[in-house]
């Protein structure tokens, strides 16, 4: 089983519009509702591939209903824990004539020391029997910054195997934690090291505490710094779409290569097709079947001897 974290779930809605202008109305030619946060994008994408996933988190109020009863339609096992306050929409705004996407996150609901109690003793309850998990996304409010530093080490300490995925000062605390895996986007690695040399960056953030750093770098692929050497995958050549949930697939395949005991060289191949292929899907977060088996076969992987 893999055990997936998302503190601040969300219900994410995806409006499609012929062209995005500023100022002015639109007729939405599309809208699509599912469950979301960056964990429970990951769940979903586990559970295409055929494993057994469990999500845990937050939710509460008329929003956490909808997206339990969204939830209770996909594989993946409902663990969320209930909190008085509301869960957050996200809004996607896809213009259909350029690909391109707009991002409205919402800032999720305030949750009470109870509340984080009572998560604390499901995770660790939850944890027996894992053989992976991923601690996904943002923070909530009222959730202290040292909160996935603190998961972190409960996993270490059940001998279960750890991905990070998040960013900021949450992102700085957790990998000093020592977590197996970290996945920042250039971004969050230029934030937390203070360079934009990828190289040089992912080296330093692996110097920090994680066993392993993925580095996500959009349409160039990942670039890995790991135990058995530095490594770069890339996909046969760019594609273009709506990058939404891209780099929660990315996550996914890295956690599926993980629990199936796979090589390096293959996770990065399964990571970068997914993310492509979830580029391609015309349903944010979603994947591509064919797409992403066309991909497989055709990533780049090359050990880099920098």
């Amino acid at each position: 089983m893999i055990l997936t974290v998302t503190l601040n779930t969300a219900v994410d809605l995806t409006y499609r519009v012929p062209a995005l202008t500023p100022h002015s109305s639109h007729r939405v030619t599309q809208v699509i509702e599912r469950p979301g946060g960056k964990g429970l994008n990951v769940a979903r994408v586990l559970a295409a591939l055929g494993h057994e996933t469990v999500a845990t988190g937050f939710t509460g109020g008329a929003t956490g209903a909808v997206l339990r009863e969204q939830l209770a339609a996909t594989p993946v096992r409902d663990e969320l824990v209930e909190t008085a306050g509301p869960t957050r929409r996200t809004v996607a705004i896809v213009d259909t004539a350029t690909g391109d996407t707009t991002q409205l996150n919402e800032p999720g609901p305030a949750v009470t020391a109870a509340e984080w109690t009572a998560f604390r003793t499901r995770f660790t309850a939850l944890l027996d029997g894992a053989a992976a998990v991923a601690l996904c996304g943002s923070l909530p409010p009222g959730i202290h910054v040292g909160a996935y530093a603190e998961l972190v080490r409960l996993a270490r300490a059940a001998r279960v195997p750890v991905l990070l995925d998040t960013s900021g000062e949450p992102l700085r605390r957790g990998i000093a934690a020592r977590p197996d895996l970290v996945k920042p986007n250039a971004d969050e690695l230029a934030q937390l090291t203070g360079t934009r040399d990828p190289l040089r960056a992912t080296r330093e953030a692996r110097g920090r505490g994680a066993r392993a750093v993925v580095s996500s770098l959009g349409p160039d692929g990942l670039l890995a710094a790991t135990p058995e050497g530095l490594w770069r995958a890339a996909p046969p050549a760019a594609v273009k779409g709506n990058p939404t949930g891209a780099g929660d697939s990315a996550v996914a395949g890295l956690l599926s290569g993980l629990v199936d005991g796979s090589p390096w060289p293959e996770r990065l191949s399964r990571a970068v097709a997914l993310s492509a292929a979830t580029v391609l899907s015309p349903v944010a977060g979603e994947f591509d079947p064919t797409a992403y088996e066309e991909l497989l076969a055709q990533v780049r992987v090359t050990a880099d001897t920098a």
